[in-house]
């Protein structure tokens, strides 16, 4: 073959259905990006920091099914990590093209060497390094395999030298296989699991993402078993939209509806879900767990039963085997129970707030109106995921990516530039938490440069704001949680993007629209509530009795202003918190 290895290995990218690298060039990756130019079918982009192309690549993979970055010897390796245990742990198939230095050099402590295999070990499923043209198509088609297949991240590791050697043939496949398997509990399995369903008259389904592409089934159940459909953070964009028995959320963002109905069944359906939040799943009631990935089944609750299959098909062979219930009380319940839970969500709808102390929740709202059906929403690790998850709705169409799982801050921005690489035309909304994007400010030249058009919406609260929330709940004054933050709407100018600042909340819905009407990119800086709560669905004597010692310290302390914004900003969670 007269061809470099490089080439060979952009090739087998394209072929594989990859359409780009997230990466910042240089020394060992040169080979490879000049590859890539030379490719009409796969193109570069110069991410200002590996990391922001890691998470892009995650967002970018979760959308498309596939996607690749790259980080160069050294410190481009250390920066890909964070993003790159966000891509594993969400379960994004990512490709990470890990160049180091001369194979002559390895285990001479050469200049940024570092040892790839130890590095990435504990955030992919295939981690290998290849030091001959042989072997360099046959890992990477191995590595892409694994990626989509396992559901997760494969490094490949890259020597600088390698990517200029002559190309070999590969001695066995360069093609991959993203075939599909239907999966379902066997026949007695599914008799046994339909009479326990039968022998029981209060129901709960509560879903997660692995049940988003069973719909319609869950609906189905739900409507012969009489039973309310609770759903987790991930699995709210499957599950929340045209469904009469959907009543929210639970978990640490959650709604007291869903928490309600768990814990009033008798008999709860975890379909799809790995919800980790032990302390909100009942432990007196009946449960069933169904996953297509056994090893997950019993780690968060003691089950009845737990069955392996996809949630879509081993509800269509449930489903005949059921017997309808006729009694809906339980049902009517919980639906009323969550029609109260919404009319209090509205309350800070309605009331935006004043100067400079925007109601955080009416900004959210008034997103959800702004935004297309189809649109892809981007939210930071903190009270942003609280904003979305409550007032971000559902339509079938609509998109939510963020660090659900690894937690992460900063995620935000850079998974929109993913995103708006990945569905081009379609409406991009970051929302940024002030500290998320404090960290990753260097990448909005990455947007500039390509002329993404994100709407960039930052929750200006100049605090911690989750952290912040965390600490009083346990009983501890906050500390180190404020911050003086410089005007994002200049910083946005400086680079090229429009940037504007929302601080009267009469002007709230006005300048937003405004905002989505621009051709371009644009961030908004919006001046929000610092001492906005996020109440969970159960708030224990425990949690009111830490916020009370919390605000006493810092009465003590001489901080009678904040305690009295606090309780000013928060006047009408105050039967949550007392119990009344």
């Amino acid at each position: 073959m007269s061809k470099k290895v490089a080439e060979q290995l952009v090739e087998m990218l394209v072929n594989a259905g990859i359409k780009r690298v997230y990466a910042v060039t240089g020394d060992s990756l040169n080979e490879l990006n000049d590859a890539v130019r030379r490719n009409p079918d796969i193109h570069w982009v110069h991410v200002r920091h590996e990391e922001a192309g890691a998470y892009a690549a995650a967002a970018e993979a979760e959308l498309n099914g596939i996607a690749c970055c790259a980080g160069s010897s050294g410190p481009g390796h250390i920066h890909l990590i964070n993003g790159l245990y966000d891509a594993h742990r969400s379960g994004a198939p990512v490709l990470a093209i890990a160049s180091t230095c001369a194979t002559v050099e390895f285990g001479s402590g050469y200049f940024q060497e570092t040892n790839t295999i130890k590095l990435f070990d504990d955030c992919s499923h295939y981690n290998q390094i290849a030091t001959t043209p042989a072997q360099l198509p046959r890992m990477t088609q191995a590595a892409i395999q694994y990626a989509v297949q396992r559901k997760g991240v494969s490094v490949l590791g890259l020597p600088g030298d390698l990517s200029a050697m002559t190309a070999v043939e590969n001695i066995t496949a360069d093609k991959n296989y993203f075939s599909k398997a239907v999966v379902k509990p066997s026949a007695a399995d599914l008799a046994e699991l339909a009479e326990l369903i039968n022998g029981n008259h209060k129901i709960c389904i509560f879903c997660g993402v692995g049940a988003a592409e069973a719909h319609d089934e869950v609906v189905e159940l739900a409507g012969i078993l009489k039973a309310p459909i609770g759903y987790s953070f991930r699995g709210k964009m499957g599950m929340q939209y045209d469904n009469p028995y959907e009543v929210g959320m639970t978990g640490l963002l959650g709604l007291p509806s869903a928490y309600h109905s768990m814990h009033e069944s008798d008999l709860i359906l975890l379909l799809g879900t790995d919800f980790p939040y032990t302390p909100f799943i009942p432990t007196d009631k009946k449960i069933i767990q169904i996953d297509t990935q056994p090893e997950r089944l019993g780690r968060r609750a003691k089950l009845n039963m737990g069955l392996h299959g996809d949630i879509k098909h081993t509800l269509k062979d449930l489903i005949p085997l059921l017997k309808p219930k006729e009694d809906d009380s339980f049902l009517k319940a919980q639906l009323h129970i969550y029609e109260k839970v919404k009319e209090h969500l509205n309350i800070y709808v309605t009331d935006k707030g004043k100067i400079d102390n925007i109601h955080p929740e009416a900004v959210a709202a008034e997103l959800n109106k702004l935004a297309t059906e189809d649109a892809i929403f981007t939210l930071d690790t903190g009270m942003c995921c609280v904003w979305g998850s409550r007032y971000i709705h559902a339509t079938g169409k609509r998109k939510l990516l963020g660090s659900f799982t690894h937690g992460s801050m900063a995620n935000a921005m850079p998974h929109a530039i993913g995103a708006a690489f990945a569905s081009p035309g379609k409406q991009i909304i970051a929302l940024c938490g002030d500290g998320g994007i404090s960290m990753m400010l260097g990448d909005l030249a990455t947007i500039k440069q390509y002329n993404l058009p994100i709407k960039i919406v930052v929750f200006n609260n100049r605090a911690l704001g989750m952290v912040k929330l965390e600490m009083e709940v346990a009983g501890l004054p906050d500390s180190e949680t404020d911050m003086v933050n410089p005007d994002f709407a200049l910083i946005a100018q400086a680079m090229g993007i429009k940037g504007i600042t929302i601080n009267d909340p009469d002007n709230l819905e006005n300048q937003l629209s405004e905002a989505f009407a621009y051709n371009g990119p644009i961030l908004v800086n919006v001046m929000t509530d610092p001492n906005a709560l996020a109440m969970p669905p159960k708030v224990e004597l425990k949690m009111a009795a830490g916020m009370a010692l919390s605000m006493t310290k810092l009465m003590l302390g001489g901080k009678f202003d904040e305690v009295l914004d606090t309780v000013k900003a928060n006047y009408k969670h105050l039967a949550d918190l007392t119990g009344l």
